[in-house]
């Protein structure tokens, strides 16, 4: 599509992976309405061949934004921008910021924090390589000693150093802070899915039961993935809530 050959520049001396330098781009022309809802886009092998990249990362690009909402395949027709979204925010605060602030008494379970090859969802997340080395921290968050959910965050290496005893005394966000990283923005999923036993077990849940679910990455002030969090929340005991304005 010659069009976006003069909106989308491929920095192959960056360090920033070729598919989310590309869908990053893709992504801004979308959101700015450049590329309108309906907007058919040239088949993956095309694209891959006018910019100069592999299919494989092409094919990359383009689910990681299917993922998010922004592109939709269908048969017979290609890969359309979809209808625009509706987007809810809620505020860009910690589940430990939140309980403290309610006067709650917050506390941390730390389950684990290791470095571990990045998966395919927090890869692209965080804008990495799928298997590249991230920090994994696993946490049981309680509030007045009730377990309220179990929290799973990705960190790129490097961003800052954690340990188990910091982590029990506050939240990632603050010690984010603290080490100098300006949060700036974040994305956001929220939804509802059932428990595993092992989910069940540790919020003192029943086998089965609803859990709200929320996915966030956040972003710095120069708009570099820095966190990604895949959170469990126990249903019965926890809700999101959010202000609506109308204009």
């Amino acid at each position: 599509m010659e069009s976006l050959t003069k909106k989308i520049t491929i920095d192959r001396s960056s360090p920033v992976p070729l598919y989310f330098q590309f869908a990053q781009q893709l992504q801004g022309l979308i959101e700015s309405g450049d590329l309108p809802p309906g907007t058919r886009l040239s088949n993956e092998i095309q694209m891959a061949d006018e910019f100069g990249l592999s299919r494989p990362t092409m094919r990359q690009a383009m689910q990681h934004l299917v993922n998010k909402g922004l592109l939709a395949r269908k048969r017979g027709v290609g890969t359309q921008v979809v209808t625009n979204r509706i987007r809810r925010h809620v505020e860009f605060t910690s589940l430990f910021e939140d309980l403290e602030r309610d006067g709650r008494r917050p506390s941390t379970q730390v389950l684990s924090v290791e470095t571990v090859p990045a998966g395919a969802a927090t890869a692209t997340a965080l804008g990495l390589q799928e298997g590249s080395p991230v920090l994994s921290v696993d946490r049981l968050r309680l509030a007045e000693d009730q377990p309220i959910a179990l929290l799973h965050n990705f960190l790129p290496e490097g961003v800052i150093e954690l340990s188990a005893g910091s982590l029990a005394e506050g939240g990632l966000y603050q010690l984010l802070r603290r080490s100098g990283v300006v949060l700036s923005s974040a994305e956001q999923t929220i939804g509802a899915r059932r428990a595993t036993a092992a989910e069940a077990k540790l919020l003192d849940e029943a086998r089965g039961a609803t859990l709200l679910t929320m996915t966030r990455t956040a972003f710095d002030g120069s708009g570099r993935p820095v966190e990604y969090g895949s959170h469990v929340y126990r249903a019965s005991r926890y809700a999101f809530e959010m202000t609506v304005a109308a204009h």
